[in-house]
């Protein structure tokens, strides 16, 4: 990915978790050093949101998994222990 031409904003759905964040960083590297244009800021900062929401997508999955995963390996309240 370059700052001329970044991949589509929208284009984050199949990214793993790793993948959407390792590709964020290095958004937020480039626009640190700053784009040579607006447009290419602007385009840059949209895959950013795109990225981070696609992360956002991952963690609150993986917490909904640990806490079904809890829920099943909690006793009832009111039960008995053996």
């Amino acid at each position: 990915m370059t700052a001329a031409n970044p991949p589509a904003p929208g284009d984050v759905d199949g990214l793993s978790f790793e993948q959407a964040r390792d590709e964020l960083v290095r958004v937020v590297a480039e626009l640190e050093q700053g784009a040579p244009t607006l447009e290419e800021s602007l385009r840059l900062w949209e895959r950013g949101e795109a990225l981070a929401a696609r992360c956002e997508q991952w963690l609150v999955g993986a917490k909904q998994r640990l806490d079904a995963a809890r829920a099943a390996s909690t006793p009832p309240a009111g039960g008995v222990e053996s």
